[in-house]
């Protein structure tokens, strides 16, 4: 279950001068309904918003667009905190006073998003300098779930690159070939997932099939394949537009801890071809 936890400081009246540095804020500040055409933080975990906001807008109508400007990062799914986060400086909770999201959060979020937003042309913008937030010493603002943190620690990094043409048929020979020139090759069953915000997110579904395993473990593959998915967002919309089944072969390499998706063919039981690669593989010799 997510929870927000408020870490506290002995200190309150030197939090809020950093606070009002870092900023730029005035003592004048009142608290709105976050406005309906705020889509990113609609349905958050409270409804009334702080002015100006910890980004230095005074007016929903200067909030509202700069807000927009997230909404794809968001749409990847990036990391589970990532909409509370953005949504805690561009519409930070009403309270008594001005609540700065822990540092920690920020870094989580910033590293797991950091891929997908240059892989959309962009880096993780200035304005959002991690550097600028409290850390545990100081009272801040806190969405748990730690374990997303981790998630990913010590599995090849997936890169974005352009997305594999989905091959719809092969002779088992270039089937064959693609295995022994592959570091991994799994048979995955891929599904759409809709998020609060309306998007969805093209990931795994249910569990994996090894074709070619290397020292890769299932759990694992699984991960680093829907972090790719997630990071090479329109491959995903590629490879399920008007697919005859939802069935997959993935093949890819790791190169210097990174990850390529080399070729993905689409499988169906009644391919002869790739079924008959599929039961040879076992017997087969490179």
């Amino acid at each position: 279950q997510t929870k927000i936890w408020l870490l506290l400081t002995p200190s309150l009246a030197s939090l809020l001068v950093g606070i009002s540095k870092a900023f730029d804020l005035g003592l004048s500040t009142k608290c709105v309904q976050i406005p309906n055409d705020m889509d990113i933080c609609n349905n958050i975990e409270y409804s009334e918003m702080r002015l100006p906001n910890l980004m230095g807008q005074t007016t929903l109508e200067e909030v509202v667009p700069k807000s927009e400007k997230w909404k794809a990062l968001l749409q990847s799914g990036c990391h589970d905190s990532a909409r509370f986060f953005i949504c805690s400086l561009y519409a930070p909770i009403c309270m008594d006073t001005f609540l700065l999201p822990c540092r920690s959060m920020c870094e989580a979020v910033r590293d797991s998003c950091s891929p997908v937003l240059a892989c959309q042309g962009q880096s993780w913008p200035q304005d959002v300098d991690c550097d600028r937030f409290p850390d545990g010493d100081e009272m801040c603002l806190l969405k748990g779930n730690k374990e997303y943190i981790y998630m990913y620690s010590g599995l090849p990094e997936p890169i974005c690159h352009n997305c594999p043409a989905i091959e719809e048929s092969i002779s088992t020979k270039t089937a064959l070939d693609t295995f022994c020139d592959s570091d991994f090759a799994v048979r995955v069953k891929l599904a759409r997932r809709r998020f609060p915000v309306e998007f969805h997110k093209v990931e795994i579904e249910g569990h994996i099939d090894f074709i070619v395993r290397g020292d890769l473990v299932p759990y694992d593959t699984r991960n680093m394949i829907n972090q790719w998915m997630l990071i090479n967002g329109d491959c995903g919309v590629k490879i399920l537009r008007n697919p005859r089944s939802p069935f997959f072969i993935i093949t890819g390499v790791i190169e210097n801890g990174r990850i390529v998706i080399t070729r993905i063919f689409h499988w169906q039981k009644k391919d002869f071809q790739l079924t008959m690669a599929v039961k040879k593989w076992h017997q087969h010799k490179c």
